[in-house]
This record gives structure tokens, C-alpha cells and sequence, in this order.
């Protein structure tokens, strides 16, 4: 099987060191090797990851490792290995998994825990770990292969890169062990923010990864990797694909194989073994043409610094290649954002017609765009929200350019759900070690596509890709009807049937009750406005991979509905799915504890393990980390912390949050866990969110005639904030009625209706920002829950 590589990188790091690569006799940081071992059937993968972890040091030692794994995948499995000891997993409630990882680490005993806090970005504690003694963890995961225009792509990241994160620092002890403080944006920023090697630094971890493909009954025509690999065959079909020796743990790592087109779906069934219950997943392949109709496309470009160097090449390339395919019946508008939003000089604050002479100002602008600035990706979010509001019938699509690389993914989502509703968004995320979990989940909420890519090189193949998303889908108004199968509801994913695409398999799955037969039935809308449908019959297997990667799609779906409401009920539905499926979320963690005393009143140093700067990215303007070495291998000071020369400090703009701040966290604190959707809160939130609903009532008040237009953009500001101030703990019934009230606004309105909705609005908003404030009811975070 030939494999077809990327280009070699320009200049490979120093492998005899640098600044600040100190070492001991037994080596310099405690992970010392990674290996991935993953088995490739058909279009789902089973992954064992391998951490070694040494103590280089005279004392006992807690290491953590903030690492990432691909988003998709379910984790299944825990396994901790130390000396003649090997302890299973236990997948428990998390606040009740840290308690007995804490209390283990306490009474001198061997113990690991593994927790999510991104949908890719995990953390790995070990405790215990005796001077000169090796610990291994192996994590057993399964993962779909997303398998689009003939080919499957299996993406394993191997590095959680810096993240630009906003608003203003928490006065309160650190949620985890990372670089930069946690803020009121991002609650659990120190959780998230590895501490990164210095440029040179010896190679500090062994990688390895092998990859076996067993095509299993598909026709595997050609694989292509994004690192440097070997192909050995084996048995019959099965290819082996094995890392070169040397490799370091700076980017994704990628596999995409070729496959015969499919012209079949397909609905398995599998019936659980312990409950009358089952699984069913359903694969529907859309065949056609899509028929092109007039959109309003906002095209949203990241030009913030991370995307200096090639990004920011392909990113403008990109960018200019869906303008080049817009036509003369569509309207758009482009922003360029960093830590303020631009808009081409030479075009309108609207949209515009898609005429040559505007396409041709809109190009013209990108070509001069470079990288610079934060990162403050929610106002242009929200700006092309606002843009795409009012286009009546014509297909509304926006289009986000970017790295992904911000640690405020929850609070972008919980404001934007609103206001998704009949756009549809795709994202195109660039880097070689993208922020893949939060652009998949941004997609799948505006129901639209993601396509990464990782190379200059690859660029052109991936917009072909995305010039089919961004037109006219095939088949829209999906819903799903069962013949003779007993669905049980609310339980299938998505939860919002996506529009069907040309080239992309639509796959959905869910549970049944009763016996395992029926069949399933997909309608919706073709291009051309006739009915559309396509029927499956089920045919049962007893592959129990199904039930896990549906339970990790549904609980990625139940997290992100829980960042709108906070739910205690939903928070209970999380943790009682991830504990009978045994796949780990956001709630859950896996904690694995010897019962073996292995130290006698010691206290472990705790030590964060650097990660590898990101390949491509500029090198830090100050060091990130340094290595932890003392006297005599003794430990030494926590690394230091510093802005990255790709993050320069933005300058004051009157847009959302506050510049990135990075910085060292207080020693000895403990690590916690905190989701946006359950954070403190604050009662300066309250009051910003009362004094923005001033504001809006001031405009209202000195207009002198009623003006449909101030009330359109009172209602978008509203149906968010509504949602905020009741998770605050404040009475937001007149201002919910209102919001029903204001729909209205998106259709024409008579002058009488106009003024007796402009009467209401201002009373309404008088009483509420009027009203003495209230006491936010005290809500205790589910980490502190007692289990």
C-alpha cells in the first residue's frame, strides 16, 4: 500500500538541547513515553494509549498531564500498572473519583485519574509514584471514522497547543495546575493550559503509534499520512501502519483512506444484554445534486496571532476561494476579527449582492490581512448572527475560518445557541494541531460541516469539500419515523437531524425498547421542494461498540444543552448515562487505586509535565516552562510562566472579555473542576447584564417614532441574556414573555402593532431595570456535591 506523506518540516528542533534543558541521571520530566495502539475496522477505530511515567527524582512524586485525544472518541477503560501491581479502573462520579484519589494519595497508596474537561482535552493525574519507579496508564478508547467523498479519516491528536483565553481572572484558588488563571469566560482556564517546553529542548517523550486497517468488506484503495510512516502488509486486505522512530508529540496525527464510494445504507441493531433494551445506528448516504439557490453567506476569518506563518496564507486562500464562489444572485459580507472586528473598507456594513466588482474588493481585502492580536472570536460570532437575521427565504450560511484555538468554547456556545436558529454554520479549522473538539460541536449546533485542514498543501482538496457544504444541501427538514421499532425518546443523536449533503454520509443512533426488529424511515425536503424519504430494514449484531459511541454522542449532546440551563435534573441524566454506559464526560472520571501502601508519611511533589509548542507555531517570547530540576535532581520551582510571541497582548477595544493573561499558579492549590454552565456566580454579571438592557431601553426611549429595527436587535440581545439571568437565580417571567412577545418583529407590522409592541417593550424593560436588585439564589456546583 503506498502512502502518500506531507512535505518535511523546514527545521527540525536541536536534538541536543537548549535553554533550560536541564536533566538528572535518570532523565528531566516524568513522562518519558506515549505509545497508540490502534485496530481500524471498517469505519470505527479501538485505540489503547500508553503513558510511561518515571520519576527522575529522590522523592515520591504526583505527575499531571494535560493531553488530548480525539473528540469523538468514547473512553472506555482505565488500567494502572506499577511494579508487580496492576489496578483496574473505575469510572464514578467525578467529584467522587477525586476523593478517593485524594484520600489514596494521602494514606501513601498508588493511584491515577483521568478527567475531560474539553471534548479533546483530558488530565491525567498520578500519584505516588516511587523515586526511580515507572508507572504505566493505558486508556482503551473506540472512535468512528467520519467518512465523506470516499474517504475516512483517523485523526489522533497529540498536543493540547495554547489557548487565547478572555475576561477577567476569578479571585479564588486555581481550578487546576495549568498556566493561566481561570476567568469569568473561562471558569477552568488553569485546567486547560499546559505549560509548554522550551524552543530546543531535547526530544522528551518516545512516541510511537501503529495503526492497523482492516477494510472489512470496503475496498481500501490508497492511505495518506500527515507523518512520516511505514506500511507493512499483512494477512489478506490488512495493512499495518507503524511511526518512524524520532517523531515528537508537536501535532495530529493523521491517517485518511481511500474507499470505493458506498451506495448502500444501512440500520443495525444491538440489543443489550442485561435490559430490554438496545442501540440502533443508522447510516443514510444521500445520492443527487444539490440545486443552487440564493444565500446571505458571512464569511468570518480568525486573523488573531496563533495563525501566524502558513495559517494565515491558507486561511486568506480559503477566504478567497469561497467569495470566488459566490454568484451574482447571493449576498455576503466578510469579518476579519483579532481582538476587534473589520470589514472590508471598500464594501458595506450589509450585505452585498455577490457582483464581480464586490467579490473582486472583498479578495482584494484578505490579501492584506495578517496575523495579529487576541483571540475574541464571540462579537464577530454574534455580529454575523445579526447580519444573517433577517433574509427571509434565501439559505443563510456563515462560515468560520479559524485555528480554534480559545479556551472559551462553553461560554461561544451557550450565547450563540439562540441565535442559530435557520443558519447554518461551517467551520474550517487550520493548524496541525486544531482545536477539533469545539469546531466539530460549533458545526453540528448550525447544523452545517467541519473541515480540517493541516497543510498549505492540502488546502485545495479541502475546498473542493467545502464548496459543496457551503451550497444548497441535497435534503433538508429531516425527521426520523420507526416501522414496528419502539424508539425510546429524546435519546437519539443528534438531537437536531442535520440537512443531508452530497458526499456525507448522515449517521444516526439511538435507543429502542422491545424486540430488535422494524425498521427506520428518514424523511425530509429535496433540493427542488418534493418529498423525500429512504427506508432501512434493521438487521440485529451483537457489536457492543454501537452502545458506546452513542453514549458518548449523547452525552456530548446533554453537556451542551446543560450549558443553557444548568439543570440539576439534566446534570443527574449526565452522570447516570456515563455510569451505566461506563463511557467517560465532563461529570465523570475514571480513578484506579492500589491497595497497597507504597509510601509511609511522604508527601509526593507535584509536578506538571510540559507538552511540545505546537509544530509551526512561533516560539515564546518568554518560557512557558521550564524543566523541573533542583539541586542534586532535587524538584524545583514551578515553571515559569509567559506570552507566546503568537498571543501579543491586544490593545483596549470596546468588544467582549479582556486580552489573554497568562500566569504561574499558586503553589499548593487545589485542583477543582468548573463548567460555565454551573460556575459561581457572579453578581457583576447581573449588573453588566442590567446595565446592557439599560442601554437598549435609552435607545428605545429617545427615539421620537417606533422603529421595527431597534426592536430586532433588542431581541437578539434578549433571548441569550434571559437565559443567563435565569441561571443567575433572577425572575425573568415578564422578560421571557417579552421575548415571545418580539417574534413578531421578523414579520411586517402595521403601525398600530408596531406602537403597541414599542409601549410594552419599554414598560416591561422600565419595571425590570427599575426594580430593586435581587440576591442570586445560592446554587451549589455539582463538584461539590456530596455523592
Amino acid at each position: 500500500m503506498h502512502i502518500s506523506p506531507l512535505p518535511d518540516a523546514a527545521a527540525p528542533p536541536d536534538p541536543e538541547g537548549g535553554l533550560g534543558a536541564l536533566s538528572t541521571d535518570r532523565g528531566n520530566l516524568p513522562l518519558d513515553a506515549v505509545d497508540v495502539r490502534a485496530s481500524i475496522t471498517g469505519l470505527v477505530a479501538g485505540v489503547e494509549v500508553t503513558q510511561g511515567f518515571r520519576n527522575p527524582f529522590d522523592v515520591p512524586l504526583e505527575a499531571t498531564y494535560i493531553f488530548p485525544l480525539p473528540d469523538r472518541a468514547a473512553v472506555t477503560a482505565l488500567r494502572l500498572e506499577a511494579a508487580d501491581r496492576v489496578v483496574e479502573g473505575v469510572l464514578k462520579e467525578r467529584a467522587q473519583a477525586r476523593q478517593d484519589y485524594d484520600a489514596a494519595i494521602a494514606a501513601g497508596r498508588r493511584a491515577a485519574i483521568a478527567e475531560e474537561d474539553r471534548p479533546d482535552v483530558f488530565t491525567m493525574r498520578v500519584g505516588n509514584i516511587l523515586p526511580g519507579e515507572r508507572v504505566t496508564v493505558r486508556l482503551t478508547l473506540i472512535q468512528p471514522l467520519p467518512y465523506e467523498d470516499g474517504q475516512a479519516t483517523f485523526r489522533f491528536p497529540l498536543v493540547v497547543a495554547p489557548r487565547y483565553i478572555p475576561g477577567t481572572p476569578l479571585d479564588e484558588p486555581a481550578a487546576g495546575d495549568g498556566t493561566a488563571p481561570d476567568t469569568d469566560a473561562v471558569p477552568d482556564a488553569s485546567r486547560i493550559s499546559p505549560p509548554v517546553l522550551l524552543p530546543g529542548f531535547p526530544n522528551p517523550v518516545r512516541l510511537s503509534i501503529s495503526v492497523d486497517v482492516d477494510p472489512a468488506g470496503l475496498r481500501l484503495t490508497g492511505i495518506g499520512s500527515a507523518l512520516h510512516v511505514v506500511a507493512e502488509s499483512g494477512d489478506g486486505e490488512r495493512t499495518t501502519v507503524r511511526l518512524q522512530p524520532g517523531e515528537r508529540l508537536d501535532r495530529d496525527f493523521i491517517l485518511r483512506l481511500a474507499y470505493a464510494p458506498q451506495e448502500t445504507a444501512s440500520l443495525t441493531l444491538v440489543p443489550d444484554e442485561d435490559s430490554e433494551e438496545g442501540t440502533f445506528s443508522l447510516t443514510v448516504l444521500p445520492a443527487g445534486r444539490h440545486r443552487p439557490r440564493p444565500r446571505d453567506v458571512v464569511l468570518v476569518l480568525d486573523r488573531s496571532g496563533s495563525m501566524h506563518g502558513w495559517k494565515m496564507v491558507a486561511a486568506r486562500r480559503a477566504a478567497a476561494r469561497i467569495v470566488d464562489t459566490l454568484g451574482t444572485a447571493d449576498r455576503f459580507a466578510v469579518l476579519a476579527f483579532d481582538n476587534v472586528v473589520e470589514r472590508p473598507p471598500r464594501l458595506g456594513p450589509s450585505l452585498e449582492p455577490g457582483t464581480d466588482r464586490n467579490r473582486f474588493r472583498a479578495v482584494e481585502y484578505l490579501a492584506t490581512l495578517e496575523a495579529r492580536g487576541g483571540t475574541e472570536m464571540l462579537a464577530p460570532l454574534r455580529d454575523a448572527c445579526h447580519l444573517l437575521h433577517d433574509s427571509g427565504t434565501r439559505d443563510r450560511v456563515l462560515i468560520l475560518i479559524t485555528d480554534g484555538q480559545v479556551g472559551n468554547e462553553d461560554q461561544i456556545l451557550a450565547d450563540l445557541l439562540p441565535r442559530l436558529r435557520g443558519v447554518r454554520v461551517h467551520t474550517v479549522g487550520i493548524d496541525q494541531a486544531v482545536n477539533a473538539g469545539f469546531l466539530h460541536r460549533l458545526a453540528q449546533a448550525g447544523q452545517g460541516r467541519c473541515e480540517l485542514v493541516e497543510s498549505e498543501d492540502r488546502l485545495d482538496e479541502a475546498m473542493e469539500h467545502i464548496h459543496h457544504r457551503i451550497g444548497a444541501p441535497l435534503v433538508t427538514d429531516l425527521r426520523l419515523e420507526a416501522d414496528g421499532l419502539r424508539l425510546v425518546p429524546d435519546t437519539t443523536t443528534p438531537a437536531r437531524l442535520d440537512a443531508l449533503y452530497p458526499g456525507v454520509p448522515l449517521v444516526i443512533s439511538g435507543r429502542f425498547h422491545g424486540r430488535p426488529q422494524g425498521g427506520l424511515t428518514v424523511h425530509g425536503v429535496a433540493a427542488d421542494g418534493s418529498p423525500w424519504r429512504q427506508s432501512s430494514t434493521a438487521v440485529v449484531s451483537s457489536n457492543r461498540t454501537v452502545a458506546s459511541l452513542w453514549a458518548r454522542a449523547h452525552l456530548r449532546d446533554l453537556e451542551d444543552r446543560y450549558l443553557t440551563s444548568g439543570s440539576d435534573d439534566l446534570e443527574r441524566r449526565i452522570v447516570d448515562t456515563s455510569l451505566r454506559f461506563g463511557v467517560l464526560c465532563r461529570f465523570t472520571a475514571f480513578v484506579a487505586v492500589d491497595s497497597r501502601v507504597a509510601t509511609e508519611g511522604q508527601t509526593p511533589h507535584h509536578v506538571v509535565q510540559p507538552v511540545e509548542l505546537p509544530s509551526g507555531w512561533t516560539a515564546p517570547a518568554a518560557p512557558m516552562a521550564a524543566a523541573y530540576a533542583g539541586p542534586m535532581g532535587a524538584p524545583g520551582a514551578p515553571p515559569v510562566a509567559g506570552v507566546p510571541a503568537a498571543f501579543p497582548a491586544p490593545a483596549p477595544a470596546a468588544t467582549s472579555g479582556a486580552p489573554m493573561a497568562r500566569g504561574p499558579m499558586a503553589p499548593g492549590s487545589m485542583p477543582r473542576f468548573r463548567l460555565p454552565g454551573a460556575r459561581r456566580r457572579s453578581s457583576s454579571e447581573l449588573d453588566d447584564l442590567r446595565q446592557r438592557l439599560t442601554e437598549h431601553l435609552q435607545r428605545l426611549t429617545s427615539t421620537p417614532t417606533p422603529d421595527q429595527a431597534l426592536l430586532v436587535d433588542l431581541l437578539q440581545f434578549l433571548e441569550p441574556a434571559v437565559q443567563r439571568l435565569e441561571a443567575l437565580g433572577t425572575d425573568v417571567d415578564p422578560l421571557a414573555t417579552l421575548v415571545a412577545d418580539l417574534q413578531a418583529v421578523h414579520t411586517p407590522l402595521d403601525a398600530a402593532a408596531l406602537q403597541g409592541l414599542w409601549d410594552r417593550t419599554i414598560k416591561i424593560l422600565t419595571e425590570f431595570t427599575t426594580q430593586a436588585p435581587q440576591e442570586p439564589r445560592p446554587r451549589r456546583p455539582f463538584w461539590k456535591r456530596t455523592p
